[in-house]
């Protein structure tokens, strides 16, 4: 059943904005997600929220409402609420219709099954959330099996990052690790390291990519440093016919992503 909550100075209210904070989200293990579209990514996906905050109109939207139906079928914690106390959470002046809070989704290296996906995206040092976000939905598209973040990357599960995935989230796994874990867990097994650099000889389009494919991103300013690329089994540069001198991160990781998906669609059975 659903309850009520109409005080700003309510003590769930105010745990709940906290968790717009990372050190607040690491310590309760929780993080907030927004929106109809987001929220019903995650159902789909078997996903529910421990809490979901609604202002009411929610419950008109047939999203809304088949949100709200399953997590009363399972008893989760549904709470109506008004449109200002959802901005209080959301810290946005026009919030979504729904919140949700749902418990964080890292998996550990040493669960992931690198057979489970021909493609697996791996980040260093990424700093922008937009960029983490839209590589998670390049992900999902090129149906890879996660997104691997060496060293200190953005928080995956900050608002920013959580509403650039547009629900990626909940079909990508998210591992962090330090880069001295990563490469002896990727040596012990199969798996081809790709990188990309300006100083690369090969063009993109040139080596035949062996699956499983772990495509490593740079830092959106520096790219990788020189020992990350001398660990790559292969390094390639993309051919820029302009006056940049590179792409966005995100972009870039977009274009290889795809590349590696065509000839995996292309190789003989």
């Amino acid at each position: 059943m659903s309850r009520e909550i109409t005080g700003f100075s309510n003590p769930l209210v105010k745990r709940i904005r906290s968790l717009r904070d990372k050190k607040h989200r690491k310590r309760e293990g929780l993080f907030l997600a927004e929106g109809l579209r987001i929220l019903t990514e995650a159902r789909e996906e078997g996903v529910l929220p421990q809490m979901l905050f609604h202002a009411g109109d929610a419950a008109n939207h047939p999203l809304g409402a088949a949100l709200i139906t399953a997590m009363e079928a399972t008893g989760g914690d549904v709470i109506v609420t008004s449109p200002d106390i959802l901005g209080k959470i959301s810290g946005k002046d026009n919030p979504q219709a729904v919140v949700g809070v749902y418990p964080d989704r890292l998996t550990a290296l040493k669960d992931i099954d690198r057979k489970s996906a021909d493609i697996w995206i791996v980040a260093q040092a990424l700093r922008d959330p937009g960029n983490l976000g839209t590589i998670l939905r390049t992900g999902d598209a090129v149906g890879a099996g996660g997104l691997i973040l060496v060293d200190d990357c953005v928080d995956p599960f900050s608002v920013e990052a959580v509403r650039a995935s547009m629900g990626a989230l909940f079909t990508q796994k998210i591992v962090t690790a330090r880069w001295d874990e990563f490469i002896p867990w990727l040596r012990s097994g199969l798996g081809q390291l790709i990188g990309t650099s300006l100083k690369a000889r090969q063009d993109y389009q040139q080596p035949r990519y062996q699956a499983p494919s772990f495509l490593l991103v740079g830092n959106e300013a520096q790219g990788l440093p020189q020992d990350y690329e001398d660990q790559c089994d292969i390094l390639v540069k993309i051919p820029m016919m302009g006056k940049a001198d590179s792409l966005n991160a995100a972009i870039a990781t977009a274009v290889m992503a795809y590349e590696i998906l065509n000839q995996s669609r292309n190789r003989p059975a």
